[in-house]
C-alpha cells in the first residue's frame, strides 16, 4: 500500500510542478488562471493523500472554487479579447532567474542540513466539526475570525475595484 501512495505522491508532485511552470510561463492570462486551477486541485490531492480530508475539501471549495472563479471574472471584466502578456526584458528575466536559483539553493540547503526525526506511535485524533468551527470563528487568542473578516473585506474590495474598472469602459 505504501508503494502505491509513493507513486501517487510523485505523480501529484510532477503534476503540480508542471502546471506551476505553465501558470507562470504562458502569455495568455486566462490559460494561466486555468493552469492555476489545476495546481490547486493537485494540492488538494496531496491533502487527501495525507488523510486531511477536511483541508482537501476546503482547498477545493475555497481556492479552486472561489478564488479561481474570482480571478477568471476579474480577467474577463478587465482585459480585452486579445490581451497577451508582454515579453520580459532580459534584465527582468535574469533577475527572476537569480531569485529562483537563490530560493532553490536555500530550500535545498535547509532540506539537506536539517535532521528529520522519524515519528512513531502517533495516534490519529478525531475532531468534530463543531470544534473546528469554534476554532476557526472564535474571537479568543487562537481564533481566526479577524483574518477571516480581513480576507472577506479584501475580496469584496477586489470585486468592487474590478467592477469599477469594467464600468469605465
Amino acid at each position: 500500500m505504501e508503494f502505491f501512495e509513493t507513486i501517487i505522491f510523485y505523480a501529484l508532485a510532477i503534476f503540480i510542478s508542471v502546471f506551476s511552470v505553465m501558470t507562470v510561463s504562458t502569455r495568455h492570462i486566462l490559460r494561466s488562471a486555468t493552469y492555476l486551477l489545476f495546481v490547486l486541485f493537485g494540492t488538494a490531492g496531496i491533502y487527501f493523500l495525507l488523510g486531511y480530508t477536511f483541508l482537501g475539501s476546503v482547498q477545493i471549495m475555497v481556492y479552486a472554487g472561489g478564488i479561481v472563479v474570482l480571478y477568471v471574472f476579474s480577467i474577463l471584466l478587465t482585459s480585452g479579447e486579445g490581451d497577451r502578456a508582454e515579453r520580459l526584458k532580459r534584465s527582468k528575466f535574469l533577475a527572476g532567474l537569480v531569485a529562483t536559483l537563490s530560493g532553490a539553493a536555500i530550500v535545498l540547503f535547509i532540506t539537506l542540513t536539517h535532521k528529520f526525526t522519524p515519528t512513531t506511535d502517533i495516534a490519529p485524533v478525531e475532531t468534530s466539526i463543531k470544534t473546528i468551527g469554534h476554532a476557526l470563528l472564535g474571537s479568543d487568542k487562537y481564533g481566526y475570525i479577524l483574518p477571516f473578516e480581513a480576507v472577506s473585506i479584501l475580496l469584496l474590495a477586489c470585486i468592487i475595484g474590478g467592477l469599477l474598472i469594467a464600468r469605465k469602459r
